[in-house]
């Protein structure tokens, strides 16, 4: 069960490349986003993810692939979930 809302989910050329590439499912990583699996963060993003879900703030995950990093990132109102590529940041 998601932990927030999603709103529109929207990926990049990049990220679906990149995805597309290693044969991995975007849908896989936004599933992990939303149920809480924020990839490879620090403890006080972890903390502002937490935070964020209470209070309405933005959402950030963070997955490794083959040294390329995607974010995945769910805006503050819920209204945009974006895959991208860290360098498309």
């Amino acid at each position: 069960m998601a932990l927030f809302e999603l709103g529109t989910v929207v990926a990049t050329p990049g990220a679906l490349q990149c995805c597309a590439q290693h044969q991995i499912n975007p849908s896989t990583l936004i599933a992990r986003h939303a149920n809480g699996d924020w990839g490879e963060l620090c403890t006080s993003d972890i903390q502002a993810n937490v935070d964020a879900i209470a209070f309405d703030g933005r959402v950030l995950s963070s997955y490794m692939i083959d040294g390329k990093k995607l974010y995945v990132i769910t805006e503050w109102d819920r209204s945009v979930t974006t895959l991208l590529l860290a360098n498309e940041y």
